[in-house]
């Protein structure tokens, strides 16, 4: 797969597709901008190669019409304040206005296009759509792993459509991941925790046949008790024995967890063990992490629950990595082909076939 990097991008006007789907309230104001935070060294390389940007984005589900408050300005004020630069943004995604727009760009200059999904064509992936995109640029990165796992025409479309290549966090975000999927340094201990165990079960299954302990909060394993579910390695996965309800693990089950993850090299954490919203309920959660820490283990988080605790706590920058993908970083670790990868690859397999 290219990267970024692989091109000449001096001059070009090079199309970022960036996840900056992030928290906003019902205003619009954002709550949280660590997925923006991480685009910024793919953001400033380009800026450094003088490339001619344009960054696309969706924020929210707004179904195909425009809802204001899913507008991008407070995305575009968020990243020309942690840029410290100035970004011009469109009125539209597609057409002749915003086609002027991204010609008359200069060396160095940022255009943030309007919400991508304001266009039913992205979410369903219709190729016309990624047709009137492409034409805005000359090269096509991706940086928003948090989005593929999906179909969208920015995502699985473009690739086919332009010279393509990977960001600077997509690159880094599929290298850590591989270091727990493919070379971890065991034991492996993974956690997981919240609920929702249907989007949860092929990747348990999977982690399961490379971890030396699978770790399941209450409900993750009331729901499988539920279900019936069976696993490949039942031994390996470890829950609480009892208040499977309980808004908070127990002395016994933090014990318990407590001794597989001190003697742990690998620790892969996805889903926090309670109610951490509630002060009352966060401890079980918070003395995991501190023991987590505590390994000098190479550590591994993703998901937004995940990601919220650990900014909650001041602790994000105890992880070795924190992924910018809840659904997508549990899809690649579950072993499915990520339709945003898999396009990535396109023109090098085809090429590999003439």
């Amino acid at each position: 797969m290219k990267t970024i990097k692989d091109f000449n991008i001096t001059g070009k006007r090079v199309l970022i597709r960036c996840d900056f789907n992030v928290p906003t309230d019902d205003y619009g104001n954002i709550l949280d901008d660590f997925r923006i935070q991480k685009t910024l060294p793919t953001l400033q390389y380009a800026i450094s190669q003088k490339a001619k940007i344009i960054l696309m984005t969706h924020l929210g589900n707004p179904d195909g019409v425009v809802v204001n408050n899913l507008k991008l300005n407070q995305i575009r004020d968020r990243v020309e304040k942690l840029l410290g630069v100035t970004i011009m943004k469109a009125f539209d995604c597609i057409g002749r206005d915003v086609q002027n727009q991204a010609s008359r760009l200069k060396k160095g200059e940022i255009l943030l296009l309007e919400n991508l999904r304001f266009y039913k064509g992205e979410k369903s992936g219709d190729v016309k759509f990624a047709q009137q995109l492409a034409k805005l640029g000359d090269i096509y990165v991706n940086d928003a792993f948090g989005d593929c796992h999906r179909q969208d025409a920015s995502i699985a479309q473009m690739p086919q459509l332009l010279p393509s290549g990977a960001g600077l966090l997509l690159q880094s975000e599929l290298e850590n991941l591989d270091k727990v999927l493919k070379n971890p340094t065991h034991p492996l201990v993974v956690l997981v925790g919240g609920i929702k165990v249907e989007t949860k079960v092929k990747f348990i299954e999977n982690i399961s046949k490379i971890a030396d302990s699978v770790l399941i909060g209450g409900l993750i394993k009331k729901e499988i008790i539920g279900q019936k579910i069976k696993f490949t390695n039942p031994e390996k996965i470890i829950g609480p024995q009892s208040n499977l309800d309980a808004l908070d693990i127990g002395e016994k089950t933090i014990n318990m967890f407590e001794e597989k993850i001190i003697g742990a090299k690998t620790i892969l954490w996805n889903g926090p063990f309670g109610e951490f919203e509630n002060k009352k309920y966060k401890k079980g959660t918070l003395e995991i992490v501190k023991s987590m820490v505590e390994s000098g283990a190479y550590l591994v988080a993703g998901g937004g629950q995940t990601i919220a605790f650990l900014r909650q706590e001041g602790m994000l920058d105890k992880f070795n990595h924190v992924s910018t993908g809840g659904g997508a970083m549990l899809s690649y670790l579950a072993g499915d082909i990520l339709p945003g990868i898999k396009a990535l690859n396109y023109n090098e397999s085809k090429n590999k076939k003439s």
